[in-house]
């Protein structure tokens, strides 16, 4: 008896929609970018279009929307932190991704060495300053100077996929 072929599903399109559901398919950490805003309040956002850059100069790039309630003070701030989430941050995620008045009230932070909120408890923290904006449609493209990288080995990633949070699962 042999097994019955497996159907798969193929999508194709030039649609939004689409263009989501594709982009989806690739697995991202899940990141809050802080910065101090000009009258020196804490200010951040969720973002998970974040990458390595460059190591000479260390340089590393966040994708922000423009119509995001921070994304001003997040282009005019001259240091900014990425702070990389564990699965444990997961309400952290959620806080910063809505337009909850006080994000910072129900997250535990510290101030860096850079003059940045920085979220304890990260998986891994990035203090940079701004090295360049760039355009990017509905995005700005910030590129951070990386000042101070910290890490704690034994944690494990906040991942987004296909629209939700997931965990890694070793064998």
């Amino acid at each position: 008896m042999t097994d019955a072929p497996v159907t798969r599903e193929y999508r194709t399109g030039s649609d939004p929609r689409t263009l989501r559901d594709a982009l989806g398919c690739f697995a991202t950490g899940v990141t809050v970018v802080t910065c101090l805003d000009s009258a020196g309040v804490p200010i951040g956002l969720t973002a998970n279009s974040f990458t390595s850059l460059s190591l000479d100069p260390p340089l590393l790039l966040v994708c922000v929307a423009k119509m995001a309630a921070s994304a001003e003070p997040l282009s005019k701030a001259r240091n900014f932190a990425v702070n990389v989430l564990q699965t444990e941050q997961q309400p952290a995620s959620i806080t910063f991704s809505t337009r909850v008045e006080d994000r910072f009230g129900c997250t535990a932070w510290s101030m860096g060495e850079h003059g940045v909120p920085v979220l304890l408890d990260s998986l891994s923290v990035f203090e940079c300053a701004r090295h360049a904006i760039h355009d990017g449609g509905d995005h700005f493209i910030l590129v951070g100077e990386v000042k101070k990288a910290t890490f704690e080995p034994g944690l494990d990633p906040l991942l987004y996929f296909r629209g939700s949070y997931r965990r890694l699962h070793f064998d």
